[in-house]
């Protein structure tokens, strides 16, 4: 069973970064992107959240594009790593709108079972 473990988060103050990982535990077959995905603080724990950000997967036969929210363009990249079974999140310039827990599942569909996630503060 593929495990999603994120590490990374904490509280910043607006306008500083912060650097997210997320390692899966073994090779994920047939997946072709992965992402991150924000859930709003307070929100009900049972919605998926937000999907950020999103790129493929090394060797993935599909479109080599990363995707981004609107809200996150120019300050946030995402980057796989497959032969480590990482995937990262930088956030640059961190806004309070930005707070939330982070969570990484495959993209656009999270069919993975869920981890903990890493809660991100920003401070204004």
């Amino acid at each position: 069973q593929v495990q999603l473990v994120e590490s990374g988060g904490g509280s910043v103050q607006t306008g500083e970064s912060l650097r997210l990982s997320c390692s899966y535990s073994t090779r994920i077959f047939n997946i072709e992107r992965m992402g991150w995905y924000r859930r709003a603080p307070e929100s009900d724990p049972k919605v998926d959240g937000e999907l950020v950000a999103s790129a493929p997967v090394d060797g993935a036969p599909i479109d080599g594009r990363t995707d981004y929210a609107e809200s996150v363009k120019g300050r946030f990249t995402i980057s796989v790593d497959t032969q480590k079974n990482m995937v990262y999140l930088e956030m640059n310039d961190l806004q309070p709108d930005d707070a939330g827990i982070y969570r990484c599942n495959g993209a656009p569909i999270p069919f993975i079972k869920w981890g903990q996630g890493t809660q991100v503060t920003v401070s204004s």
